[in-house]
């Protein structure tokens, strides 16, 4: 990624400098078909027109672009010398006048990597798909831009594309003379702008509704995908919750959406779950389901829909100014996507999806070395790529729920609404929100924002109960936490709930009080004298954020009753407490692994099940005691095994006992009945293996050697679709073959012609648990190439390999020892490749003292 990066300072000196009136970008992509031409990459005709005004004639600035070749340079009517002005990255420019008419036109990649102008040719058909994406800084790879996000200014896009297609932007478009012309956007930034373009299947509808003024707003909708995808694409349930969201924000926001059509593609090989691009969403395609899914995929991709859904507003009316403002955007999305799901879709129970999903994320990012605060300290591009992660989604979605709860629903919402209203098409910092939402709750926000915004962790709160002889409460006090590295102690609004058993054995809450706890330890006194609890729950409702932590004799309630919790949010919370004291080294993980044995077959929530499953998985593979692997393999295969014969013949719960059976098999008799279900032998009364599970199954039978590289070709020719590619390609790397893991590794890290996607399913499958002396030598080789690669690839590879290829199967002292002398040794490194390692390093040294909890617990 050399020269490729923007600072801060630049970009602030920059934006003092100019404005931007204007883009014209004419796209010339009917190159995307057809052979390719010479030896070097795929290239297409980009040229762009930009108006701009200095502030001062004479002055200089630069317009960034990342090109393979730029073939003629004007401004102001004079042509420059490309070779002179073009570096690769910037076109730099001299002697401004004060009104400038900039033309660029340049020769711009096709990408594999999913940066810029992505392209893809469907196995199934071959077929040719293209769609851009941009996030922070990849509008350079395809038109010369400004890339930075406080530039903003209307575009205007006109697209040739090859014979029979469709192309999309962000305006409505229309084909004339062979030219697809699109409408000139509202003052948006470079990074939101789009272009979809190929023979998509495309599904049309509308949302109508009658504005406070008597006016009626028309919104034209559409849905893609690629054709191949077209049978199994459910259009109609994708318009019913964008029709939803759309009346959920026009009766909360008091703004009319603002951006025209609202187009939604689901697109391949897209390497994050949506954009927010205004009127045309882009989706990764995985959102179109080829098998049979659960309620919980179903939620969650409609609380994507509505998380861009409600960027609409925060984030592309109101741009953050720079990216250490990125919660401005991504923190009140996370957080309206499960508001507006709850309140205005089928997926009522949405909350416990974010306490037990969303949060756990940001638990783990909180507790990272790499951890910030909410606003962050973004000094480049390379950082604001890293900082879309836990912190500024779910934490800040998390303290946002908090910010409701403590300046009341009705005060947030109007403080929205006038944020809308006085900064429309424009860009703002903290302060610009706080300050309307001091005018609508005349609560000091100040305050409230350096505690929650401006400070770094988590606090852990505990219950302290006193009885007296009756047994009643004398006293309950909640008592604050906070790591040495981060000490800040913070205001918390929780409702402590009670609970104990019913005359029917159900653990339920008897008594209730929200309470204000602030400083290391907070009496709540409206509990005095209620009778004796079982259970003690902090943060009950999930109010605040926080680490739950119990008293003992809670702990000892839900060791033995956990199930008998009968609020499924409730019982939510005591999970993800329970896998916080595992991850913390406070509870050993093989009695994690217990209580999912005992409990979860007892679990309502398929999307806290899946969850469990997820957490027992890696609890196996990484904390509990190496010798005991083997052993606790076993018990959650007999008892995955156990459940799916128990669930009900075609449930929801069936599928996913049957998928996590699948992921934890191992031994022979095990293996032989995946293999029996696989072929049609055996046979679970209500089990449909469809394509997705076939695959899955297949999975782990390669992975154990039961499968070979014939069966995988058989399965491939079954399902030739791009889908089926991806899942062949991460079969075929978890072979336990040292010979096909030196290929896996030679295919990611010394080549790049694998796709995103390819590059992602080759990692997947390299990357066995059950084989960890496969992968044993490459710790060494890893820590040789990291360097390399970072500096050699695109930012979103460069990510892929180092997280994915990290050594954290090889958990021993002796890697934590490598790392360490990696970043010992590498101290001028990238900021942005030693923070991926140090988060890495940080995850083995929870999993060795996790381990070493484990091993103290069987004595």
């Amino acid at each position: 990624m050399p020269g490729e990066n923007l600072s801060r300072d630049e970009a602030r000196e920059r934006a003092g400098l100019l404005s931007v009136e204007g883009y014209e970008v004419t796209l010339d992509l009917r190159s995307a078909v057809g052979g390719a031409v010479g030896d070097g990459p795929r290239t297409f005709r980009s040229v762009t027109t930009v108006r701009f005004r200095a502030n001062e004639a004479g002055t200089s600035t630069f317009v960034d672009l990342i090109a393979p070749s730029v073939t003629a340079v004007t401004l102001n009517g004079e042509d420059l010398d490309p070779g002179a002005v073009f570096d690769g990255s910037r076109i730099h420019l001299e002697g401004l006048a004060e009104e400038n008419e900039l033309v660029v036109d340049a020769q711009c990649a096709y990408s594999r990597t999913g940066e810029g102008m992505h392209r893809f040719v469907d196995p199934e058909d071959g077929e040719v798909y293209l769609y851009t994406q941009y996030e922070p800084a990849d509008a350079r790879r395809v038109f010369a831009t400004f890339e930075q996000p406080d530039l903003k200014a209307p575009f205007r896009f006109a697209v040739r594309a090859p014979q029979g297609w469709t192309a999309w932007s962000n305006g409505a478009g229309e084909l004339v003379d062979g030219v697809w012309r699109f409408a000139e956007t509202k003052p948006i930034s470079t990074y939101i702008t789009t272009v979809v373009a190929g023979p998509y299947h495309y599904v049309t509808d509308s949302y109508e509704r009658v504005l406070d003024d008597g006016s009626k707003l028309v919104v034209p909708l559409g849905a893609m995908c690629r054709k191949g995808l077209a049978p199994y694409f459910d259009a109609d349930d994708i318009f019913e919750i964008t029709k939803q969201g759309l009346d959920f924000f026009h009766d909360h926001f008091d703004y009319p959406y603002p951006f025209g059509k609202y187009d939604q593609a689901f697109v391949p090989e897209y390497n994050l779950g949506a954009m927010e691009n205004p009127g045309i969403v882009t989706f990764r395609e995985e959102y179109i389901f080829r098998g049979r899914v659960t309620t919980a995929s179903y939620e969650r991709r409609a609380n994507v829909i509505l998380h861009e859904m409600a960027h609409m507003w925060f984030g592309d009316l109101v741009t953050m100014q720079w990216w250490d403002d990125l919660w401005l955007k991504e923190s009140f999305a996370d957080f309206m996507g499960s508001f507006s799901m709850v309140e205005a879709t089928r997926f009522t129970n949405g909350w416990i999806t974010f306490a037990n999903n969303r949060k756990a994320w940001a638990y783990r990012a909180d507790q990272l070395p790499s951890t910030h605060p909410v606003t962050a300290d973004i000094r480049d591009l390379e950082d604001a790529k890293l900082n879309f992660d836990g912190i500024t989604y779910a934490k800040g979605a998390s303290v946002l729920k908090q910010l409701v709860a403590y300046v009341g629903r009705d005060a947030f919402l109007e403080g929205a609404r006038r944020y809308f209203k006085r900064h429309a098409y424009g860009n703002t910092r903290l302060g610009d929100l706080l300050s309307v939402l001091e005018e609508t709750s005349g609560r000091d926000m100040a305050s409230w924002s350096r505690s929650w915004l401006q400070t770094a962790g988590v606090n852990a709160l505990t219950p302290q109960v006193t009885l007296n002889g009756e047994g009643r409460i004398v006293e309950l006090a909640v008592v604050q936490e906070a790591a040495e590295s981060h000490p800040e102690l913070r205001p918390h609004r929780v409702a402590v709930g009670l609970y104990r058993r019913t005359a029917e054995g159900a653990l339920e809450r008897y008594a209730r009080a929200e309470a204000d706890v602030d400083g290391p330890r907070t009496v709540v006194g409206e509990l005095a004298g209620a009778e004796a609890p079982e259970l003690v729950l902090v943060n009950d409702d999930d109010l605040t954020y926080c680490k739950i932590r119990f008293d003992t004799g809670s702990l000892d309630t839900l060791r033995e009753r956990l199930g008998d919790i009968s609020d499924p949010l409730a019982r939510a919370l005591c999970w993800s407490a329970l896998w916080n004291l595992t991850r913390d080294a406070l509870m050993p993980a093989r009695d994690f692994i217990g209580l999912v044995l005992r409990f979860a077959g007892r679990e309502s929530d398929i999307g806290v099940l899946q969850m469990l499953h997820a957490w027992a998985r890696g609890a196996l593979a990484h904390y509990v005691a190496p010798q005991w692997r083997e052993e606790g393999g076993r018990l959650l295969a007999e008892g995955a095994l156990k459940e799916l014969r128990l669930a009900g013949p075609g449930s929801q719960h069936q599928l996913t006992w049957a998928r996590f059976f699948a992921s934890v098999a191992a031994r022979d008799a095990d293996l032989q009945l995946l293999a029996g279900l696989l072929a049609g032998t055996a046979r679970i009364d209500g089990l449909e293996v469809d394509q997705e599970l076939r695959w899955a199954f297949l999975e782990t039978l390669t992975a154990h050697g039961v499968a070979d590289e014939a069966a995988l070709a058989a399965e491939l020719a079954r399902d030739d679709t791009a889908s089926g590619k991806r899942h062949q390609v991460r079969c075929l790397a978890s072979r336990p073959s040292a010979a096909v893991k030196a290929q896996s590794w030679a295919q990611v890290v010394e080549s790049d012609t694998l796709s995103n996607a390819l590059v992602e399913a080759t990692i997947a499958g390299f990357q066995q648990p059950s084989r960890r002396d496969l992968t044993a030598p490459y710790a060494q080789k890893y820590f040789a190439a990291i360097e390399r690669v970072w500096a050699e690839r695109s930012i979103q590879i460069g990510m892929d390999v180092v997280r994915g290829l990290f050594p954290d199967l090889q958990d021993s002292p002796e890697t934590l020892a490598a790392t360490d002398a990696w970043l010992a040794a590498h101290e001028d490194a990238a900021p942005a490749l030693r923070r991926l390692v140090l988060e890495s390093r940080d995850d083995l040294a929870r999993a060795l003292r996790a381990q070493a909890c484990d091993v103290a617990a069987a004595g």
